[in-house]
């Protein structure tokens, strides 16, 4: 009996459960993407802005590619987008790369948490907002702030809303020794006028003089207004950039604000320079500071570092640190009425970052709350 001829016909290959391409490292270059601004990210789509000072300004929805999966995006990012880039609608573009970050503000759930959540990138002005009265201002949340700008490499700016309600001279004191910005907005009321029975007071307009004052400081600047809820951030966003975010009052029971937004939104700002851009963000109940070294936390509090070189070697600068020349400092005749206070704030963001309060006790949860 004659043998049987075989070929390749033959030959069976068992179908790859992975798929039927042999998987490669290799990427393309995407030498051919366009750079692009985040503008506000939502459920896994990104809204982006392509030629953003150009006549072609466009909006763009994307999703990230895959190698990106564990990369944050946020607004403010610059990101290099492929596919469909003419902003039609029902189109999808994709983001292929973020390039380098000029600056990235972060924070933490609290003092403890290892887990860094990334705020904005690229911004230059962090525009602190607190409301003279209702709800009340802490300086807590501004010497936090200040602490998250610097770490940051940004310029902080320290925005009072609701002067009409409250003189904010006196809060405002606190930093007046500091290489802080500061301005003060009013709503287009008599001064001391309160809002009508049952009217959100944020819906009230904000005086033009106040806008005036506020634009001048943003010209030219990418900033981003964070602050606890209720003290009037997208009520300012709204009147600089016509936008319509949401706004509400402060609950008369516990004096704090109603949360509305539920993302940060970058938005341009009309009647300035290309390149403004301002950067709603959620108000936050906590600005934890974990990801920030120690000597960082010090280095923020340009007040009293000058009195460190006169600390005995290996100083913790805590109340019971022997020897700690922060304490005779403060107590200048030439020292800022603020000094002792903001003695005191730095000792509470020591002791947290160490994991326990001044007394040396262990606080689990220290910076959940803003003071």
């Amino acid at each position: 009996m004659a043998g049987r001829t075989w070929d390749e016909s033959d030959v069976r290959v068992r179908a790859n459960k992975r798929g039927s391409r042999p998987r490669t490292k290799q990427r393309p270059s995407h030498e051919d993407a366009v750079v692009a601004r985040v503008v506000a990210v939502d459920r896994g789509r990104y809204t982006c802005v392509v030629d953003e000072d150009g006549p072609a300004a466009r909006t763009v929805t994307c999703v990230r590619a895959k190698e990106l999966r564990r990369q944050p995006i946020v607004p403010g990012d610059l990101v290099g987008v492929v596919g469909d880039v003419s902003g039609a609608a029902d189109t999808l573009a994709r983001i292929v790369r973020i390039e380098p970050r000029a600056t990235v503000l972060r924070r933490s759930a609290d003092d403890t948490d290892p887990v860094e959540r990334v705020i904005v990138a690229n911004a230059d002005r962090l525009v602190l907002v607190l409301a003279s009265a209702s709800p009340t201002p802490r300086t807590g949340f501004v010497d936090r702030g200040l602490v998250a700008a610097w770490d940051a490499g940004i310029t902080p700016v320290v925005c009072m809303t609701k002067s009409d309600l409250a003189d904010p001279t006196e809060f405002l004191s606190y930093v007046q020794d500091l290489d802080v910005l500061t301005v003060a907005t009013e709503r287009a009321t008599e001064r001391g006028q309160r809002p009508e029975a049952g009217r959100h007071e944020e819906s009230l307009a904000i005086s033009e003089e106040s806008l005036a004052r506020l634009r001048e400081l943003l010209d030219g600047h990418i900033s981003v207004f964070l602050g606890p809820s209720g003290v009037g951030k997208s009520t300012l966003v709204n009147a600089l950039t016509g936008s319509e975010r949401a706004t509400g009052g402060v609950n008369d029971v516990t004096g704090r604000g109603r949360h509305t937004s539920s993302s940060a939104l970058a938005l341009t700002v009309p009647g300035t320079s290309p390149g403004t851009w301002v950067v709603d963000t959620p108000g936050i109940r906590s600005l934890g500071l974990a990801h920030v070294p120690e000597e960082n936390l010090l280095d923020a509090f340009t007040d009293l570092v000058p009195a460190t070189a006169d600390c005995p070697r290996g100083c913790l600068h805590m109340e019971s640190s022997p020897g700690c020349a922060l304490d005779a400092w403060v107590q200048r005749p030439e020292a800022s009425p603020a000094a002792p206070q903001r003695l005191e704030s730095l000792r509470r963001l020591l002791a947290a970052s160490r994991g326990q309060t001044q007394g040396g006790a262990s606080e689990k949860r220290l910076g959940q709350a803003i003071t």
